[in-house]
């Protein structure tokens, strides 16, 4: 081991009496942590030695003060000599521990875990979104099982998470619970924030994440087309359950707005813009990040639609939106008349908008992730990536410009 352990003495002259007699401390210091304690003894503050680290002169007092000195450095060098035979860790702690002959606190990792999700769950609604504290809820149940499946034990002592703890954690994901690839990731990030915990309040010394990698693969998104919102937008439905919910669901398509955050809306939301058109201004609920976003024609239109519907004057929304769950079920409705053979759900009116409205159409990706209220553009660029059509509209310009420009001689040789 390479623990670097120093002693140091010297008086505390806060502590020292009215003739100048003050206390000697021994300091202790392990890797730049340390702890302190009384030697029983006392000098007078002008007889103190700072750079000789002991009581100055060859006097009776000198010689019994320095040797008992001596003999608290040996305690200290001993008790760490008895640690190495342990093969136990020296940290500021243990060897203290080692001295005093205290029990060293063991710290488990489901109650810091517990304790991490109640302080989520009191403060939903003004920092976490009730989704949240469910993904860390079900984190907690993931580990609770992996320890029970590889250890047959209901919790673990923190210092024993080690990078194969996390490398089994894994495994245990992909396999016995069949997630997938990103849903693992998920997890195990979930569960990397109780790490970081620990190590932000020193009760590791060592991260066991230091060598783990992972990497979320990209998804696919799912977007409809125009000519798939132009046949939603055609249909007649002949029911007013499907026809509220393609209006809602329209409504997504050219607002960008989350299933949570049009449920938000009320009409205090619409607003005047800086062009002096009506703009939604609100907060994802998510990210709590600003979205500002122009109203379209077809957006007015399903506002006008239901402005006086009773249940959103009775619930103060600005649209009489479902239930989620009511929501994507009877999209699936909406997919199967309308003969699109996608798996339709609220959330895929969000990607339509990212894609076949705005960066399809032109507008520009900082304009677009502004209005879908992204923290970080690279987030945005995810639905740039998958438009090849706006690559080839945009490559035809290139290819007209340089056919006029560029003439190759194409003579053979």
């Amino acid at each position: 081991m390479n623990t670097t352990v120093s002693i140091l003495f010297y008086i505390k002259r806060a502590k020292a009496n009215s003739q100048g007699i003050s206390p000697i401390y021994v300091r202790v210091t392990v890797e730049s942590k340390r702890f302190e304690f009384s030697s029983m003894k006392y000098v007078n503050i002008e007889k103190w030695s700072i750079e000789g680290n002991k009581v100055k002169g060859s006097s009776e007092e000198a010689r019994t003060i320095n040797s008992h000195l001596d003999y608290l450095k040996n305690q200290v060098l001993e008790a760490e000599k008895r640690l190495f035979k342990k093969d136990s860790k020296v940290t500021s702690e243990s060897l203290k521990n080692e001295m005093f002959g205290c029990q060293e606190r063991t710290r488990t990792l489901i109650p810091i875990f517990i304790d991490h999700n109640n302080k989520i769950k009191a403060l939903i609604g003004k920092e976490y979104a009730p989704g949240t504290l469910e993904r860390y809820e079900t984190s907690l149940k993931h580990t609770k099982d992996f320890l029970m499946w590889k250890y047959n034990i209901t919790d673990i002592d923190i210092l024993k998470i080690d990078h194969a703890f996390i490398s089994d954690y894994e495994f245990y994901l992909r396999t016995v619970r069949n997630c997938a690839n990103n849903t693992a990731v998920k997890y195990i990030k979930n569960f990397n924030k109780i790490i970081k915990i620990c190590l932000a309040n020193h009760w590791l010394d060592k991260n066991p994440f230091a060598n783990y990698k992972s990497k979320v693969k990209e998804v696919d998104r799912v977007y409809l087309s125009e000519e798939e919102i132009q046949e939603i937008i055609n249909k007649d439905f002949g029911t007013d359950r499907l026809s509220l919910v393609r209006d809602i669901f329209l409504f997504s398509c050219f607002t960008g707005l989350a299933y949570i955050d049009v449920k938000n809306l009320t009409k205090s939301h619409v607003s005047i813009g800086i062009d002096g058109e009506k703009w939604i201004f609100t907060h994802r609920q998510k990210t709590e990040s600003a979205s500002k976003i122009p109203i379209l024609p077809v957006t007015q239109m399903i506002i006008d639609k239901y402005e006086n519907h009773p249940q959103a004057l009775n619930q103060d929304r600005l649209l009489p939106i479902l239930s989620n769950q009511k929501m994507n079920a009877y999209l699936k409705e909406i997919a199967a008349v309308c003969n699109i053979n996608k798996e339709l759900t609220f959330h895929i009116a969000r990607h339509t908008f990212a894609t076949t409205v705005t960066l399809t159409n032109g507008v520009s990706i900082e304009s677009v992730s502004k209005m879908l209220g992204h923290k970080n553009l690279r987030t945005t660029q995810h639905y740039a990536k998958v438009l090849d059509k706006k690559v080839s509209e945009d490559m035809k310009i290139l290819k007209d410009k340089f056919s006029s420009s560029f003439k190759l001689n194409t003579k053979e040789v």
